[in-house]
């Protein structure tokens, strides 16, 4: 009876632990989670069965009889306790790098996506999101979160402006339920420039890379890596005009020569 009341109290003091602390991640997380939950406590089952033999013994030659009794009742618990939080934890760390899905889902690392800098200050990349036409693991290395930082601590103004709307831009996509975004501690010390870096981790775990930078659209192109380039993206989806059709044209700029 009083391994009964331990066990239960137990398991709704990690239940309650468990609810506040999936309370701030979203349902991917919380998913994921319970997989680990449920894992834990299966493998939780098999070692009591696997040890009771042993056990069962060594807490009856307690000479104090309820020291036996609690001993015994309640290593269950604590096993219940330990490999439940283990499998929560491995399944959050499986959940969190990209590199670890592979074994589940084989479309996973094809799909995911790597951000770089100029794609993120540009901004429209939070625009098309919202849209729902671009789906999968969007990535952002730890190297473009530093490139970034520095452009915002920059003493030129513009550049201040321009790092400051990267990091907003990245706060919104984070803020994003049905936006999966991942930041990765990948780094190449042996590569200075960040472009570099960003083509040999799209290269290393088989992504995408999301620009607008030309450069580096044609440097990944060059080493086999698959580009997604915004301003292409713009310039496919300009309005078509037919023989016939008519349009009114306003005049942003002045030209530079006489009459224009």
């Amino acid at each position: 009876m009083l391994g009964a009341v331990l066990f239960y109290a137990l398991f709704f003091c990690f239940s309650l632990a468990v609810g506040t602390f999936f309370g701030k991640f979203g349902t991917r997380r919380i998913c994921w989670g319970i997989l680990g939950l449920v894992l834990g406590v299966s493998i939780s089952g098999l070692v009591s069965v696997i040890l009771e033999p042993i056990l069962i013994p060594l807490f009856a030659s307690f000479t104090f009889p309820p020291l036996g009794v609690v001993g015994f009742m309640s290593w269950k618990a604590i096993f219940l306790l330990f490999f439940s939080c283990l499998g929560i934890v491995l399944a959050l760390k499986v959940e969190k790098d990209p590199r670890l899905l592979e074994w589940h889902s084989p479309h996973s690392i094809s799909n995911s996506k790597i951000l770089d800098t100029s794609v993120i200050i540009d901004g429209r990349i939070a625009d098309l999101c919202e849209t729902g036409f671009l789906e999968g693991t969007f990535i952002i290395p730890q190297f473009v979160l530093q490139e970034l930082q520095y452009i915002a601590d920059s003493g030129d103004s513009n550049k201040r402006v321009r790092g400051k709307r990267g990091l907003d831009i990245l706060h919104r996509l984070q803020k994003m339920e049905h936006f999966d975004l991942r930041i990765v501690n990948d780094d190449f010390p042996s590569i200075r420039e960040v472009d570099a870096k960003i083509v040999a981790l799209a290269r290393q775990i088989s992504a995408k890379v999301v620009t607008n930078d030309m450069n580096l659209n044609r440097v990944a192109e060059l080493q086999g890596v698959f580009v997604l380039n915004i301003n292409q993206l713009t310039s496919a989806l300009k309005p078509v005009v037919l023989p016939g059709e008519t349009m009114r044209v306003f005049v942003l700029k002045e030209g530079k020569e006489a009459w224009q």
